[in-house]
């Protein structure tokens, strides 16, 4: 078997550069979409919070003898205990003149600002608002 001279042996070239500007470009563009995807699960989370929340407070309003304060309590102690700040909560009417067969609404807001994990990039200034309809019994 004949040996390979000099000139027929190539050394294989190096790709160092080229790897350093493959992630120079992908990089920023990964980041984009895990930040992106990130707040979006986020704002799902938050909008299945603010339901379970508005239910609660409505499933509370339509019991017979309950206030609007005892509506409110039940809101906000939800919403503290699942991290959610800057909200608002609204009441269709004062249980208290609720007559069965009524319907009462309960309206639950929160500021995606305020309740994101990445800043609130790309749902800067909205908010999120759920409200849930039960008849009182």
């Amino acid at each position: 078997m004949r040996r390979p001279t000099r000139q027929q042996i190539r050394r294989p070239r190096s790709r160092d550069g080229i790897a350093v500007i493959e992630l120079a470009v992908c990089l920023p563009l990964l980041v984009l979409i895990l930040m992106g995807t990130i707040e979006s699960c986020r704002m799902i989370q938050l909008k299945q919070n603010l339901t379970v929340t508005a239910y609660e407070g409505a499933r509370v309003g339509t019991v017979p003898g309950s206030t609007a304060g005892s509506v409110l309590t039940q809101c906000e102690l939800l919403l503290t205990d699942r991290g959610i700040s800057n909200y608002q909560i609204a009441m269709s009417q004062n249980p208290t003149t609720l007559k069965p067969g009524d319907d009462f609404t309960v309206t639950v807001s929160a500021g995606c600002d305020a309740n994101s994990l990445v800043g609130a990039v790309f749902y800067q200034g909205r908010t999120l608002s759920e409200s849930v309809v039960l008849r009182a019994q």
